[in-house]
């Protein structure tokens, strides 16, 4: 009988690991947490014990906004932007309602000052800015390459200047549109990247996909900071979707398939040292690429 049951010892240490992997983790000051994975298909807002505050299905997912009410914005499908209150009510919502043999996908999105929404239509290859009614108020047009319905941008953001930043994947580059649409800075990344966000000095941090890195370049596409796939110690770095500058410095990075072994989010210094870690594989799944962090 003991010989059977340290032969079945090894099993359950298996079996064990793999429910433990799985459990939501932090390591670091413990912060609340809202992100998206259309793997398992849920949109939560993680509480800092792990509690989950609230959450939502969706389909597919590739940005996500907190706005200045506390109301989120994000997308159930690639064709549907909504606007939920803390409580889950859908208090406004934009189709793109592609016609008959038209493929159009949306993946990106932001709530501007002036209250309207800007959206970016990949197929139709447009950034477009839209009231509370859904009625275009400006379309520019994008600049392809390689024109894709899936690939032709991932994140956008419309800067301070009245510029538009895009992470154009399709085209491995990333332009920046005055107001009237003309590219007045682009960066050839070489790789499928996810987003480029203009920093206050000027520089664009990237989150460059399947480059497995961050990547910060100065105006003239000088690279003065990076983190490289297998740079941290103990994390490997997969397909890099979000990132963010905080305001203590640090960078925050969404690690988008990765596998359970490694962090979905973590927080790195200007020095490289990682001072907080999310995974959580109970409830979302190797396909998350957005999150907010709200603490």
């Amino acid at each position: 009988m003991i010989v059977r049951l340290l032969a079945l010892l090894p099993l359950c240490l298996v079996s064990l690991s793999a429910v433990w992997a799985d459990h939501p983790t932090q390591t670091g000051t413990p912060r609340r947490v809202l992100a998206a994975d259309y793997q398992k298909k849920r949109i939560a807002l993680v509480n800092a014990d792990n509690s989950v505050a609230w959450e939502r299905p969706i389909r597919d997912v590739h940005d996500l906004h907190v706005l200045a009410d506390g109301n989120v914005l994000f997308q159930t499908t690639f064709q549907d932007v909504v606007e939920v209150d803390p409580q889950g009510k859908v208090v406004w919502k934009y189709d793109a309602k592609p016609a008959a043999g038209e493929r159009v996908e949306i993946h990106a999105f932001q709530r501007l000052p002036n209250g309207s929404t800007m959206i970016v239509e990949s197929g139709r290859g447009r950034i477009i800015e839209v009231d509370a009614q859904g009625k275009i108020l400006k379309t520019v047009a994008l600049k392809r390459q390689h024109p894709d319905a899936h690939r032709d941008t991932r994140l956008v953001r419309k800067l301070s200047n009245g510029h538009y930043l895009a992470a154009q994947e399709g085209d491995l580059a990333v332009r920046e549109y005055d107001g009237d649409g003309k590219v007045v800075w682009e960066y050839a990344a070489g790789k499928r990247l996810y987003s480029a966000i203009r920093l206050e000095n000027g520089n664009t941090l990237l989150g460059m996909g399947d480059g497995h890195s961050v990547i910060e370049v100065d105006p003239a596409g000088k690279t003065v900071w990076s983190i490289g796939e297998q740079e941290l110690p103990g994390i490997q770095l997969a397909w890099i979707t979000m990132v963010e500058r905080l305001k203590n410095g640090n960078t925050l990075i969404v690690n988008c398939h990765a596998g359970p072994e490694n962090p979905q989010l973590l927080e790195v210094t200007p020095d490289k040292k990682v001072v907080w870690t999310f995974k959580d594989f109970e409830r979302f799944g190797n396909s998350l690429p957005v999150a907010r962090v709200l603490d």
